[in-house]
């Protein structure tokens, strides 16, 4: 530390008023702010400092700030108040050397020496210097890939800071965000009794809204003031400097860059104030992303600064009349953005800024989506529909609040929103995402472990990658008709395959009444009582020529069954024997949901020519995939030249993979056998004369009830006790159980209990 002695200084005047007393929120703000004329500065950059020239005033609230020309570099000498903590310095010093280290091209004004101190008639003062930095300061002109490029480098300066550590940084400013209830004994300096209410409603606000939320906001020291007069730009309008960490602190992330938002936006007119403050929120979020919470919040921290710039400037312009100049200078357009966001509302505020919406009411939506779908779309499921706003594991919850037992939806296999594969495709969509005719790592390991899960004997050793399982099998019949030169095909009597045109015929359940494609014949579900080679064959003889037999290996829409392994392999050998391909639908009952294989026909012990996979594949991200042969893709007249824009695409691939990762980790397979198995158990033994059969395997499960109108009351009886489930079947009349497969014993019991009650 360099200390001079007075005597080599100016002698200055008594300040008026006392030191502070407490080194705390207000101290530094209700001492006198340092008073030398730019001679006397200059005298004190060249006796502690060794650097001649001449001192300009830059302004600064609470200390003083100069430039000091010296024809060359030149350099910034800043003044500190009295009532500054010598810690505090340490801490923006300490600060400013870790930034460099973790961030060397962050543009951030280095400090030249050491801190030094001398003696003024009031006190012992203490002095820096920094380098010059080169730039000019911005306004509410500013254009919008300068906003995005300032919130940018904004967010990389949190993340060089956020490893940081300094015991000073707990200080207490009240410039900091999360004392805006401290604010409350200032209203009485604001003068206009019609804005007096406007602060104390941003006040109210902030206690109700945003301090319960307080100690959730990430944290760490942040430089507290990077607004348009503490940022140097260059020629193009980027950041060429960063200056005065003054109120460097500890505080919430989103509560640093709520104070920058507010320099950007002030100023602004009408609708432009919104649109910027999303640019801005892009190019925070492209380094930083936010979390909900802070997007739920981050309105009202801008309301917040916005309060603190009006009150705070209200009460030191009573107490320092002779620098109300600088102090107000940001009050009229601080005001106006004020104002508009009370006329507004916070929640109204908190949208335009990105936060979550508020859940629409259900009627509401119901209505809107009738207005907007039309009658294309299927009905919604229930009675009382459900209005999703949330998932987690096996649970949906409900716009109201209610938390409801999914029990019924294959898509999310490994759990709604499962940690690792939203994660997988949050790291993707963030790093690249484009088509399948450049090379890229996931798209290829994908297809490499879907040929590993596939039985090494099946000859399985090729895949397209695509967007659903209707595009999958479109893709499986255009092989099949392609190589085989027939036009044929079999399916089982209530079977569903996908939306495309092709498939939709050998998707009986989507039949309209009387609708019977001539080149489609049927046959009774395999493992229903009929003698399945005999119904193949007549089906065989309504075609002229089979080119393909599609099976859902769990009989899903048909009301699911379990056939014999030697059933399914007789429909394969006599589908060959006719010419045409077998394909194994797995896109409901594979990826494990039937237990003991990842796939459902290695159960049936058979080979088939083509496999089709879809919605389970991403847990709820669209990928789907077909495997086959490569000599039968070799015989394909489209070989070479089937291509899909978004199939397999990076972030569709991460997912999947993260989704086969998911069920090798926590053994899904082996979990899911050994929770149907008690499942199916558990509904056998339920007395009810309602119930005619229970079947299934693993997590796909039927309970057959003795008619439609039965099994629609026990659907919508349960959804009213908190657990969904569908229906299924040719008479509609099976309950259908297939949950994501992290379903557990304890939601086997909440089942079981809410269909005893229904029945």
């Amino acid at each position: 530390m360099i200390t001079v002695s007075s005597g080599t200084l100016p002698r200055l005047p008594e300040t008026t008023g006392s030191p502070p007393r407490t080194i705390g929120a207000m101290s530094v703000l209700e001492t006198q702010p340092p008073r030398f004329t730019p001679e006397e500065v200059a005298r004190i950059a060249a006796e502690v400092f060794g650097v001649e020239g001449t001192a300009s005033d830059l302004g600064s609230e609470r200390d003083e700030t100069f430039l000091i020309d010296d024809g060359g570099p030149g350099a910034v000498i800043k003044i500190s108040n009295l009532g500054e903590d010598p810690a505090v310095l340490d801490l923006e010093h300490a600060a400013i050397e870790h930034i460099v280290r973790i961030d060397p091209d962050l543009p951030v004004a280095k400090p030249l020496g050491e801190r030094a101190t001398f003696t003024g008639t009031d006190g012992v003062y203490h002095v820096r210097l920094f380098e010059r930095l080169r730039g000019h300061t911005g306004g509410p002109d500013l254009d919008d890939h300068t906003v995005y490029a300032y919130a940018a480098t904004h967010a990389r300066l949190n993340l060089a800071l956020r490893s940081f550590f300094h015991p000073a940084a707990g200080r207490e400013l009240l410039w900091n965000l999360e004392h805006t209830p401290k604010l409350r004994p200032l209203l009485d300096a604001v003068d206009d009794d019609d804005r007096r209410p406007v602060v104390a409603r941003v006040i109210n606000g902030f206690e109700e809204r945003v301090a319960p939320q307080w100690p959730r906001l990430r944290a760490h020291v942040v430089h507290g003031d990077l607004t348009l007069g503490n940022v140097l730009l260059d020629e193009r309008d980027r950041i060429s400097g960063i200056v005065d960490f003054g109120d460097c602190g500890y505080t919430a992330q989103v509560a640093d860059f709520a104070v920058a938002l507010a320099s950007l936006l002030r100023g602004r007119a009408g609708d432009d104030v919104f649109r910027v403050g999303r640019i801005a929120v892009d190019g925070f979020a492209s380094r930083l992303p936010f979390e909900p919470v802070e997007l739920a919040v981050l309105g009202d921290l801008v309301a917040a600064r916005l309060a603190m710039i009006v009150a705070i400037s209200a009460w030191r312009v009573r107490r320092y009349p002779e620098n109300a100049q600088y102090i107000q200078a940001e009050d009229e357009d601080s005001w106006e953005l004020l104002e508009l966001f009370d006329r507004m509302g916070s929640a109204a505020v908190a949208r335009e800024l990105g936060a979550p919406r508020l859940p629409v009411p259900t009627d509401e939506l119901a209505r809107r989506r009738s207005d907007v779908l039309g009658a294309v779309l299927t009905p919604l499921t229930y009675t009382h529909p459900v209005h999703a706003v949330r998932g987690e594991g096996v649970w949906l919850y409900d716009a109201d609040g209610s938390r409801l037992l999914d029990a019924y939806n294959n898509v999310p296999v490994v759990g709604h929103c499962h940690p690792r594969v939203t994660e997988a495709v949050v790291r993707q969509t963030r790093t690249l995402n484009t088509h399948a005719r450049y090379l890229y790592e996931p798209l290829i390991e994908l297809a490499e472990r879907l040929l590993a899960s596939m039985p090494p004997d099946a000859g399985l050793d090729t895949v397209m990658l695509v967007n659903s399982g209707s595009e999958a099998n479109d893709i499986a019949w255009r092989i099949a008709t392609a190589t085989t030169g027939q036009r044929g095909a079999v399916v089982t009597e209530h079977a569903y395959h996908g939306v495309t045109e092709a498939i939709a015929d050998l998707s009986p359940e989507e039949w309209p009444p009387g609708y019977r494609p001539a080149h489609v014949a049927r046959i009774p579900p395999p493992g229903a009582g009929q003698d399945s080679a005999h119904e193949l064959e007549r089906a065989i003889a309504e075609l002229d020529g089979v080119a393909a037999t599609f099976l859902d290996g769990g009989l899903t829409s048909d009301g699911i069954w379990t056939p014999s392994p030697a059933e399914v392999a007789a429909i394969v050998q006599r589908t060959h024997e006719a010419g045409g391909l077998f394909v194994a639908d797995e896109v409901q009952a594979g990826y494990g949901r039937m237990g003991e294989h990842l796939w459902s026909f290695v159960h049936y012990g058979v080979s088939p020519d083509i496999v089709t996979l879809g919605k389970p594949m991403g847990n709820g991200y669209p990928v789907a995939a077909v495997v086959t042969r490569r000599e039968l893709v070799e015989r394909f007249p489209f070989a070479g030249q089937v291509f899909s824009t978004f199939g397999g695409n990076p972030v569709a691939a991460q997912a999947a993979l993260a989704v086969l990762d998911v069920i090798e980790d926590e053994r899904i397979v082996a979990h899911t056998k050994r929770v149907g198995e008690g499942l199916i158990a558990a509904l056998r033994d339920l007395p009810s004369a309602e119930i005619v059969d229970v079947r299934g395997r693993g997590l796909l499960v039927g309970v057959e009830l003795s008619g439609a109108s039965s099994a629609a009351r026990v659907v919508d009886s349960l959804r009213e006790a908190g657990v969904l489930i569908g229906r299924t079947g040719k008479r509609d009349n099976v309950l259908k159980i297939r949950p994501p497969l992290v379903f557990d014993d304890e939601h086997t019991a909440i089942l079981i209990d809410g269909l005893r009650r229904a029945l």
